[in-house]
């Protein structure tokens, strides 16, 4: 039985017509409260590492860019609370196939942990050279976050990235986008901002 706590058809719909998606109280409030506890536990553990850009030989930290730190979810898979949200992400997976025929085969994702101080620039999830990555997801486990702490997700509706949305990181609230069309940015946090960032992949074509 799903724990998804939102209509799923209704997702659909908004994904299909404009491409993203923001749905608040996405999962149970205690799933979010062991999720946060979760992460904050292996961030104490010094399990995080500094999060980079590019991929394969083009990887680097560049700080100018990004200054968050990640852990990928597959090292903490048998934790209960990273199970069950995995099950409800795979819920979400089965049915944007069924209902809008992405091809989505697998998530990876991470926890980000955003120190004070921290954001990341501008950029867009799909890589030049991989076109596999498909879906991308923002799942927020920041309780009671103050409207003044910054930290917000700023999505570009437009090509221009004329016109946007600011996204407050309030624990529950699940964003979902298309990584190929959006550029997205996330602003400086004033406090310690947690998240679980994904993104659904398709089988790519490209021999690499």
């Amino acid at each position: 039985m799903t724990v998804l706590q939102f209509d799923l058809d209704a997702v659909l719909d908004t994904l299909a017509d404009k491409g993203w998606v923001v749905i608040p109280h996405a999962l149970p409030a205690p799933l979010v409260h062991n999720l946060r506890d979760t992460c904050l536990s292996v961030w104490q553990q010094g399990l995080f590492h500094e999060a980079a850009t590019g991929r394969a030989t083009g990887q680097a930290r560049r700080a100018e860019i990004r200054s968050d730190s990640v852990l990928w979810l597959d090292q903490v898979a048998a934790e209960p609370a990273v199970l069950a949200y995995n099950a409800a992400m795979d819920d979400i997976m089965h049915a944007v196939n069924r209902g809008l025929y992405l091809g989505l085969a697998e998530l990876e994702s991470h926890f980000a942990v955003y120190p004070a101080g921290a954001f990341y620039k501008k950029h867009l999830d799909r890589f030049q050279d991989d076109d596999a990555r498909t879906l991308t997801t923002v799942f927020y486990l920041n309780e009671g976050w103050p409207q003044d702490a910054g930290g917000q997700i700023r999505l570009y509706l437009d090509e221009a990235c004329s016109e946007y949305r600011d996204i407050e990181p309030e624990a529950g609230t699940l964003v979902l986008f298309l990584s190929d069309r959006f550029w997205h940015e996330v602003l400086p946090a004033r406090q310690q901002r947690l998240s679980v960032t994904g993104w659904y992949r398709r089988r790519s074509d490209r021999v690499l």
